[in-house]
Protein backbone atom coordinates (compact mmCIF):
# COMPACT_ATOMS: atom_id res chain seq x y z
CA UNK A 1 0.00 0.00 0.00
CA UNK A 2 1.64 3.51 -0.83
CA UNK A 3 1.56 6.13 1.28
CA UNK A 4 -0.81 9.19 1.13
CA UNK A 5 1.64 11.60 0.01
CA UNK A 6 2.28 8.94 -3.09
CA UNK A 7 -0.70 8.67 -3.98
CA UNK A 8 -1.14 12.32 -3.90
CA UNK A 9 1.25 12.88 -6.02
CA UNK A 10 0.48 10.03 -8.58
CA UNK A 11 -3.00 11.68 -9.14
CA UNK A 12 -1.58 15.21 -9.14
CA UNK A 13 0.98 14.22 -12.02
CA UNK A 14 -1.80 12.09 -13.49
CA UNK A 15 -4.45 15.37 -13.45
CA UNK A 16 -1.36 16.95 -15.41
CA UNK A 17 -0.99 14.66 -17.79
CA UNK A 18 -4.47 14.50 -18.65
CA UNK A 19 -4.18 17.94 -20.44
CA UNK A 20 -5.79 20.16 -17.72
CA UNK A 21 -3.79 23.31 -16.85
CA UNK A 22 -2.73 22.77 -12.82
CA UNK A 23 -2.05 25.72 -11.33
CA UNK A 24 0.21 25.31 -7.29
CA UNK A 25 -0.74 26.68 -4.43
CA UNK A 26 2.13 27.66 -2.39
CA UNK A 27 4.74 25.40 -3.55
CA UNK A 28 2.92 22.55 -2.49
CA UNK A 29 0.74 19.62 -3.70
CA UNK A 30 -2.11 20.33 -1.69
CA UNK A 31 -3.89 22.71 -2.78
CA UNK A 32 -4.14 24.15 -6.61
CA UNK A 33 -6.28 25.28 -9.14
CA UNK A 34 -7.42 23.65 -12.16
CA UNK A 35 -8.86 25.03 -15.42
CA UNK A 36 -12.14 23.16 -16.28
CA UNK A 37 -14.14 23.57 -19.68
CA UNK A 38 -17.75 23.11 -19.23
CA UNK A 39 -19.15 19.95 -20.69
CA UNK A 40 -20.16 20.53 -24.36
CA UNK A 41 -23.91 19.13 -24.32
CA UNK A 42 -24.89 21.83 -21.52
CA UNK A 43 -25.70 25.25 -21.31
CA UNK A 44 -22.19 25.96 -19.89
CA UNK A 45 -20.72 24.85 -22.94
CA UNK A 46 -17.81 27.52 -24.14
CA UNK A 47 -17.06 28.56 -19.91
CA UNK A 48 -13.70 27.92 -18.70
CA UNK A 49 -13.75 27.93 -14.60
CA UNK A 50 -10.89 28.00 -12.09
CA UNK A 51 -11.77 25.23 -9.66
CA UNK A 52 -9.53 25.23 -6.13
CA UNK A 53 -8.85 21.68 -4.80
CA UNK A 54 -8.05 21.40 -1.86
CA UNK A 55 -6.47 17.93 -0.57
CA UNK A 56 -6.66 17.01 2.78
CA UNK A 57 -3.68 14.90 5.00
CA UNK A 58 -5.72 12.19 4.63
CA UNK A 59 -6.25 12.43 0.97
CA UNK A 60 -6.87 9.36 -0.75
CA UNK A 61 -9.10 8.52 2.36
CA UNK A 62 -10.37 11.41 2.12
CA UNK A 63 -12.54 13.12 -0.12
CA UNK A 64 -10.59 16.90 -1.77
CA UNK A 65 -12.33 20.13 -1.14
CA UNK A 66 -13.49 21.86 -4.84
CA UNK A 67 -15.20 24.92 -5.11
CA UNK A 68 -15.17 27.29 -8.20
CA UNK A 69 -13.06 31.06 -7.89
CA UNK A 70 -15.34 32.20 -10.92
CA UNK A 71 -19.10 32.97 -10.23
CA UNK A 72 -21.03 30.19 -11.79
CA UNK A 73 -24.96 30.03 -11.68
CA UNK A 74 -25.86 26.90 -10.68
CA UNK A 75 -28.20 25.16 -7.94
CA UNK A 76 -25.88 22.67 -6.29
CA UNK A 77 -23.04 25.95 -6.12
CA UNK A 78 -23.35 28.58 -3.87
CA UNK A 79 -22.72 31.68 -6.19
CA UNK A 80 -20.73 33.44 -3.31
CA UNK A 81 -18.39 31.10 -2.38
CA UNK A 82 -18.18 28.86 -4.95
CA UNK A 83 -18.39 25.64 -2.74
CA UNK A 84 -19.92 22.53 -4.10
CA UNK A 85 -22.70 20.85 -2.98
CA UNK A 86 -21.84 17.38 -4.42
CA UNK A 87 -22.64 13.96 -3.19
CA UNK A 88 -19.64 11.88 -4.38
CA UNK A 89 -17.18 13.94 -3.22
CA UNK A 90 -18.87 15.17 -0.03
CA UNK A 91 -20.29 12.14 1.34
CA UNK A 92 -19.56 8.97 -1.00
CA UNK A 93 -15.71 9.64 -1.72
CA UNK A 94 -13.64 6.36 -2.16
CA UNK A 95 -9.88 6.06 -2.36
CA UNK A 96 -10.62 4.00 -5.82
CA UNK A 97 -11.72 7.70 -7.18
CA UNK A 98 -8.93 10.14 -8.17
CA UNK A 99 -9.11 13.46 -9.44
CA UNK A 100 -9.25 12.81 -13.12
CA UNK A 101 -12.68 11.22 -11.89
CA UNK A 102 -13.68 14.86 -10.26
CA UNK A 103 -12.74 16.46 -13.24
CA UNK A 104 -13.70 13.86 -15.87
CA UNK A 105 -17.00 12.27 -14.23
CA UNK A 106 -18.06 14.09 -11.06
CA UNK A 107 -17.86 18.02 -12.15
CA UNK A 108 -19.19 17.11 -15.80
CA UNK A 109 -22.52 15.33 -14.16
CA UNK A 110 -23.04 17.90 -11.73
CA UNK A 111 -23.38 20.19 -14.47
CA UNK A 112 -25.58 18.08 -16.80
CA UNK A 113 -28.20 17.22 -13.98
CA UNK A 114 -28.18 19.93 -11.02
CA UNK A 115 -30.21 18.50 -8.09
CA UNK A 116 -32.91 21.54 -7.54
CA UNK A 117 -34.29 19.68 -4.35
CA UNK A 118 -30.69 20.41 -2.27
CA UNK A 119 -29.65 23.73 -3.42
CA UNK A 120 -26.74 25.87 -2.39
CA UNK A 121 -28.16 28.42 -4.68
CA UNK A 122 -31.84 28.93 -3.82
CA UNK A 123 -32.61 31.12 -7.07
CA UNK A 124 -30.84 28.95 -9.38
CA UNK A 125 -32.94 25.80 -8.37
CA UNK A 126 -36.12 28.20 -8.27
CA UNK A 127 -35.57 29.33 -11.47
CA UNK A 128 -34.16 25.88 -13.24
CA UNK A 129 -38.15 24.61 -11.81
CA UNK A 130 -40.17 27.13 -12.64
CA UNK A 131 -38.93 27.80 -15.78
CA UNK A 132 -35.73 25.67 -17.55
CA UNK A 133 -35.38 27.73 -20.64
CA UNK A 134 -35.15 30.87 -18.36
CA UNK A 135 -32.74 29.41 -16.08
CA UNK A 136 -30.37 27.84 -18.99
CA UNK A 137 -30.41 31.12 -20.33
CA UNK A 138 -29.01 32.73 -17.11
CA UNK A 139 -26.26 30.14 -16.99
CA UNK A 140 -25.43 31.15 -20.59
CA UNK A 141 -25.15 34.88 -19.33
CA UNK A 142 -23.14 33.73 -16.81
CA UNK A 143 -20.56 31.93 -19.29
CA UNK A 144 -20.31 34.87 -21.43
CA UNK A 145 -20.28 37.44 -18.06
CA UNK A 146 -17.68 35.34 -15.80
CA UNK A 147 -16.55 31.99 -17.87
CA UNK A 148 -14.17 33.47 -20.17
CA UNK A 149 -10.72 32.43 -20.54
CA UNK A 150 -9.20 35.30 -19.14
CA UNK A 151 -11.31 34.97 -16.04
CA UNK A 152 -9.03 32.35 -15.17
CA UNK A 153 -5.96 33.90 -17.07
CA UNK A 154 -5.69 30.96 -19.95
CA UNK A 155 -5.76 34.27 -22.52
CA UNK A 156 -3.03 37.13 -23.24
CA UNK A 157 -4.05 38.98 -20.66
CA UNK A 158 -0.67 40.26 -21.06
CA UNK A 159 -2.42 42.26 -24.28
CA UNK A 160 -4.71 43.93 -21.67
CA UNK A 161 -2.57 44.83 -19.02
CA UNK A 162 0.40 46.49 -21.51
CA UNK A 163 -2.80 48.43 -23.75
CA UNK A 164 -3.68 49.68 -20.21
CA UNK A 165 -0.68 51.02 -19.19
CA UNK A 166 0.66 52.47 -22.34
CA UNK A 167 -3.10 54.06 -22.45
CA UNK A 168 -3.21 55.11 -19.16
CA UNK A 169 0.21 55.70 -18.27
CA UNK A 170 2.71 56.44 -21.04
CA UNK A 171 3.24 60.02 -19.78
CA UNK A 172 4.04 59.72 -16.13
CA UNK A 173 6.39 56.38 -16.86
CA UNK A 174 8.79 58.76 -19.66
CA UNK A 175 8.65 61.13 -17.13
CA UNK A 176 9.55 58.46 -14.56
CA UNK A 177 12.05 57.11 -16.32
CA UNK A 178 13.68 60.64 -17.26
CA UNK A 179 14.18 61.39 -13.36
CA UNK A 180 15.97 58.04 -11.80
CA UNK A 181 18.66 57.77 -15.27
CA UNK A 182 20.84 60.79 -14.13
CA UNK A 183 22.01 60.36 -10.94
Amino acid sequence: MSSPSKRREMDLMKLMMSDYKVEMINDGMQEFYVHFHGPSESPYHGGIWKVRVGLPDAYPYKSPSIGFINKMYHPNVDEMSGTVCLDVINQTWSPMFDLVNVFEVFLPQLLLYPNPSDPLNGEAAALMLRDRAAYEQRVKEYCQKYAKPEDVGAVPEEKSSDEELSEDESESSDEEVVGPVDP
